[in-house]
């Protein structure tokens, strides 16, 4: 299967009849994955065989200003997602500031020959815009984890803590990095808006740069967390080390699956105190069925 990463901001009109001619050329190319459509542009990532997923692509690249429309691929040995989305929303990442415009204005971009050089350099401030379950997985080193549980906690951080932060040291740049781009984007537009200056991000984000820089160059540790059944990916962009518990939706290395306090589907390290007896026994009937449905052979929806 390929996996295909793509966004792109950009005035979006006829929604809802864009998002019934992707879901049926999806369909029919055997495509699954969300794919998300707002009047800021489309988020999505998906994964197929390569004819399916090249079509989506393309008929993306006839929208205007999406001529350009970069994707980041890899490979997975199955399908990657166990459905179709395609849903109209009201931004494409959700920060919660319509004001924010990055079709209009976003920091400088950074090539990811050029992303080690600028985060290597004291005078920069180096931000993961991502969450902190996603941080926990793999960064940068270095890099400022904003502890967020959500996109939309971002806004509230730079002014509680970045704002004094750049204050007191006066770096000569900011950059700023998420999984494949879109969030650390819109976070330079909305960091532009709000006054500060010099603000960079990764061109193509994460996925990009473990695609084009070789591991033995590389300042990255870790593994990448992605939004799909892969979980996290390695330098190499093949399945990594961790999965999902099932009770709470936060990635597992295998250190975690270690501890006494997981039960495969029924609770982690991270969510022992979260759920009650009742919540666990339906957690693992769940894991039951799912059990019984690859022992026949077949997916269960989880």
């Amino acid at each position: 299967m390929l996996v295909a990463a793509f966004y792109g901001f950009t005035a979006m009109e006829d929604l809802a009849v864009l998002q019934r001619e992707l879901k049926a050329q999806a369909e029919a190319g055997g495509v699954r994955g969300t794919i998300l459509l707002a009047q800021e542009g489309v988020n999505g990532t998906i994964s197929g065989p390569d004819a399916g997923v090249q079509a989506v692509l393309a008929r993306l690249r006839t929208l205007p200003g999406l001529g350009s429309l970069e994707a980041k691929f890899s490979r997975a040995d199955h399908q990657t997602f166990h459905r179709l989305k395609v849903r109209i929303k009201r931004e494409i990442v959700t920060m919660g500031c319509p004001t924010v415009k990055p079709a209009e204005q976003v920091g400088t971009y950074v090539p990811p020959q050029q992303w080690d050089a600028l985060i290597g350099d004291p005078d920069t401030l180096v931000v993961d815009t991502r969450n902190a379950y996603e941080v926990a997985v793999g960064t940068f080193a270095g890099a400022i984890d904003p502890g967020t549980d959500s996109f939309r906690e971002f806004p509230a951080w730079v002014e509680e803590t970045l704002r004094p932060l750049v204050e007191q040291r006066r770096p000569k740049a900011i950059a700023m990095f998420c999984t494949g781009g879109i969030r650390c984007e819109k976070s330079t537009a909305y960091l532009l808006q709000q006054g500060f200056e010099n603000v960079h991000h990764l061109q193509g984000g994460i996925l990009r740069y473990l695609e084009e820089i070789p591991e033995h160059q590389s300042s990255w540790q870790g593994e990448c967390y992605v939004f799909d059944q892969r979980v996290s990916v390695n330098h190499q962009l093949q399945p990594g080390r961790y999965s999902l518990c099932h009770a709470c939706g936060l990635p597992l290395s295998p250190e975690d699956r270690s501890q006494p306090s997981y039960r495969e589907g029924v609770s982690c390290p991270h969510c022992i105190e979260r759920f009650s007896e009742a919540d666990r026994a339906r957690f693992a009937e769940r894991q039951r069925q799912m059990q019984l449905a690859r022992e026949r052979g077949q997916q269960h929806i989880g």
